[in-house]
């Protein structure tokens, strides 16, 4: 049983060495672990200090991707390099290496497919108390799209199984953790959550540079994969509810023109036309979309097989396909 410990990574020389010092070296059921960064275009010495702690893989991009690329090109990495488990965790130290013990036995014991530590956002000092209420609306947003109950959607400190790590896409350029829960949600993925600890901060957040712009560009991630899964829910609802009002404002004509003031009351008549044929539209819409996702599951089943026969490549064919350039 094969563990690889992957470390999404961006001008973080100063606190890799935090990082690297709090990553377990042996857990029960696991015969080998083994760790990967993911350099995003660094500008400092980010590879050498790698290289100088002993992580055995890197995987380098020449420029600055954004964490969803990079986890990918990490998880692409991971598997062919035949890692049976696949942990994500930041270059902060942001989570307490300790638990990855915790988040990978439910792998172990065959009872997930996918682990995320729950952090304790609650009592974590360096939140704000906006910050906490957004993470906890956020998740609660997650759930609902996802139909899961994880209850800590933004954290990045999660476990694969191999046969989760080959299905998974990401297709935002922003983030890796909401798509991810929702896709897995939608093909019914074997999910669950571990409570995990957390460390003091050691620099601030780079994924955003405030808080209303993560919010808008995290409704972005969550709506788009809502759409992308479950277009025919989401049209049909906006669908009926214009058709709704049209219809409402259809009775409203009628009372008056029954009054015999119909004609001072013409706009509702045309509003309510326009509304109908928006409804109908949107409606059409969603059926062309539950269309499209029922031939991207095909696909995503192709992708799947595909990438389970890539892993079979030779070591040097599999340094290619993991990045812009593989150690």
């Amino acid at each position: 049983m094969k563990l690889i410990i992957q470390i999404p990574c961006y001008n973080e020389e100063q606190t890799l060495e935090l990082a690297y010092n709090d990553l377990p070296r042996h857990i029960d059921g696991i015969d080998t672990i083994e760790y990967l960064i993911i350099n995003d275009g660094s500008k400092d010495n980010t590879v050498e200090k790698a290289r100088e702690l002993g992580f055995h893989h890197i995987v380098s991009f020449k420029q600055n991707k954004g964490l969803a690329k990079g986890f990918m090109a990490g998880i692409d990495a991971c598997l062919h390099l035949g890692a049976d488990i696949i942990v994500n965790t930041d270059a902060d130290n942001q989570y307490c290496g300790a638990d990855i013990e915790k988040i990978v036995r439910p792998i172990l014991e065959g009872k997930s497919d996918i682990v995320i530590g729950e952090r304790p956002i609650d009592e974590t000092e360096h939140f704000s108390w906006k910050k906490k209420k957004f993470q906890h609306l956020g998740s609660w947003v997650v759930r609902v799209a996802s139909g899961t109950d994880i209850p800590d959607a933004p954290s990045g400190f999660r476990a694969y199984s191999r046969d989760a790590a080959l299905r998974l896409n990401v297709v935002n350029e922003y983030t890796y953790t909401l798509e991810t829960i929702i896709q897995a949600g939608n093909s019914k993925t074997a999910m669950s959550s571990v409570p995990i600890r957390t460390n003091p901060e050691t620099r601030p957040s780079r994924l955003f540079s405030s808080m209303w712009r993560y919010m808008k560009r995290s409704a972005t991630v969550i709506t788009r994969s809502f759409i992308m899964y479950k277009p025919l829910a989401f049209f049909l609802s906006i669908g009926f509810l214009l058709m709704f009002f049209g219809i409402v404002l259809g009775i409203r004509f009628l009372v008056y023109m029954g009054m015999g003031d119909g004609s001072g009351h013409i706009q509702s008549l045309i509003l309510t036309a326009i509304l109908l044929m928006m409804g109908f539209q949107t409606i059409t819409i969603g059926l062309l979309g539950d269309t499209i996702a029922a031939n991207r599951k095909l696909l995503e089943d192709v992708q799947y097989r595909v990438r389970k026969m890539e892993c079979g490549k030779s070591d040097e064919e599999s340094k290619k396909l993991s990045g812009d350039k593989h150690e």
